[in-house]
């Protein structure tokens, strides 16, 4: 007689609800002692070398309403184009710079704020340079799995214009949405999860 195998069965999915907020960022939950300060509040020290830049933006649902419970984190080089890790074999990355951050959503506004420098350019895997970027990670009410994108500068269209990344996107016409638009030293990052100005996600 064969065996029962006993398959388990798939756990229910579901999204990140209010959460997420308390076991990433529980000092902004209003829960003290444990951490004397949310983890990746500070990216970048006095002494961290480059462009000071600040990042900023919010999070629009497919009904062009601002998410105000959401939850994001930027990873980047830093000015010199190294990352803060472990496995960067090109040099070494600046010691004050920490390369990744997050940030809850203000409840208020919606808005997301970031104070970091204008990253360098990095290598494709095949050795051309890409534009200088920030890679985001969101998630939110709503979005069972977390949603990655990238933001790249308006005042580097020349750098843009042969980016391995973005030249490879299908619909150019979409290009856009991934584009932060500079104005002196911020920069206004808008993500849309749906509708027609939706943000281009990546399957990473």
């Amino acid at each position: 007689m064969a065996q029962k195998l006993g398959h388990l069965k798939e756990s229910a999915s579901q999204t990140a609800g209010p959460y997420v907020h308390i076991g990433l960022t529980p000092n902004f939950a209003e829960i003290g002692g444990v951490y004397p300060e949310d983890l990746g509040l500070v990216l970048r020290s006095d002494k961290a070398r480059g462009e000071a830049i600040t990042i900023r933006g919010r999070i629009y649902d497919g009904t062009g309403t601002v998410l105000k419970d959401a939850l994001v984190e930027i990873w980047q080089a830093d000015s010199d184009g190294l990352y803060n890790s472990p496995s960067e074999m090109r040099g070494s990355a600046d010691p004050h710079f920490a390369g990744w951050a997050r940030c809850p959503t203000d409840m208020a506004t919606g808005e997301f704020v970031f104070k970091t420098v204008k990253p360098g350019r990095v290598p494709f895997p095949d050795g051309r340079m890409m534009a200088p970027h920030v890679s985001l990670w969101i998630v939110a009410r709503g979005i069972n799995i977390g949603l990655n994108t990238r933001m790249y500068f308006s005042d580097e269209a020349e750098a843009n214009a042969e980016d391995p990344i973005l030249t490879r996107l299908e619909h150019q016409n979409r290009v856009p949405t991934l584009i932060g638009q500079r104005n002196g030293d911020e920069v206004v990052f808008d993500i849309y999860l749906q509708g027609d100005n939706e943000t281009v996600f990546f399957d990473i």
